[in-house]
């Protein structure tokens, strides 16, 4: 039997225009173009994100990612002198810190940083990724203690497609300005776009409350499996507020600020209502969110879970059909792109 179309990782490409791949953000931040699609009139808005406040509908409650990026990105080198390549994914306990290194390493060796900083390989996983253990001098340290030393050496973990190094501003830019618990890889992209006094308006005319999802690199993973529900998704860290529990517990309608924030829901509504944990949650058309009634999300890479999150809520073909709407209106795409409101 052939697969529905909204199942085939095909259906899910697109081709953009390099010149519409965002590489900075809008100055200012909530200058950036949003896309509003209202779903119960099937209409299209083009407007800026500094109007976002006129198209929230009255009686919804708003829930933001509080993760905050850390510096994940460390340069160091082999003690035989060899330059090496760090990326931090994400603590699996108080030790073991699951890492992408560029370069070629065994189960002992060693990779040395600045600051008497030092990762030693434990295990090499067969996604590639890489088990390591970090030590100051001859201490082990736990994530926390590895963070101060992190935020001093590291580097922003811009996505590969913004194409460039890092500068001074990404390490404001590339964080929202509500961002308090440090673990995430790859930020919020949803988030980006307030600015504190739209972020402190919003929050005293709506209610609201936080969650954290430690969005970790495996966000930029394009599907490769032919079908969409073979593509073994990524498990990512998330933890649920008390206040965020009661208004997830009530029949308030939801609008999610980002995909992270809608997994983090989703994951709670679907398995149980544990308040923290591991979500590795894949919605899409033949998944759909049954907690969260809007979106608000940034323009995704093509074949991305992301995209599919967003079919999960409009269909395949209202996809296809907004994003080749954006293309034309030259809307700008993925991290520090534009954004778009699903009524």
């Amino acid at each position: 039997m052939p697969h529905a179309k909204e199942l085939l990782t095909q259906s899910y490409d697109f081709t953009l225009p390099s010149e519409l791949i965002a590489t900075h953000p809008a100055n200012p931040r909530d200058h950036a173009r949003l896309l509003v699609y209202d779903r119960a009139t099937d209409t299209i808005t083009h407007t800026y994100f500094y109007e976002l406040e006129n198209y929230l509908p009255k009686d919804i409650a708003l829930i933001f990612n509080d993760t905050k990026v850390i510096k994940a990105r460390l340069f160091g080198k082999k003690p035989s002198g060899g330059k090496i390549e760090l990326l931090i994914n994400r603590a699996l306990n108080a030790h073991d810190v699951n890492v992408y290194i560029r370069g070629r390493v065994k189960v002992g060796s060693e990779i040395l940083f600045d600051k008497d900083l030092k990762a030693v390989v434990k295990e090499l996983r067969e996604d590639g990724s890489r088990i390591v253990n970090f030590y100051q001098g001859e201490k082990l340290l736990r994530f926390e203690e590895l963070l101060p030393i992190v935020d001093a050496i590291g580097h922003i973990p811009l996505p590969p497609y913004i194409n460039r190094e890092d500068n001074e501003e990404d390490a404001n830019e590339y964080q929202s300005v509500f961002a308090k618990e440090e673990g995430a890889v790859a930020a919020p992209t949803a988030s980006l776009h307030f600015t504190p006094q739209q972020h402190e308006r919003i929050c005293k005319n709506f209610s609201h409350a936080y969650v954290t999802l430690h969005v970790g690199s495996g966000t930029f993973k394009p599907v490769e499996a032919e079908i969409i529900t073979e593509h073994p998704m990524h498990s990512e860290y998330y933890s649920i507020s008390k206040e965020a529990k009661e208004l997830l517990d009530s029949s308030t309608p939801i609008l999610c600020v980002g995909t992270t924030s809608t997994r983090t829901v989703e994951y709670y509504a679907k398995h149980g209502k544990k308040t923290s944990g591991e979500a590795n949650l894949f919605l899409h058309p033949h998944n759909r969110p049954s907690r969260v009634n809007h979106l608000l999300t940034n323009f995704h890479l093509p074949k991305s879970t992301l995209l599919m999150l967003v079919a999960s809520f409009v269909g395949l073909e209202k996809t296809q059909e907004l994003y080749a709407e954006a293309i034309r209106e030259k809307y700008r795409f993925y991290s520090y792109g534009d954004a778009m409101l699903i009524l």
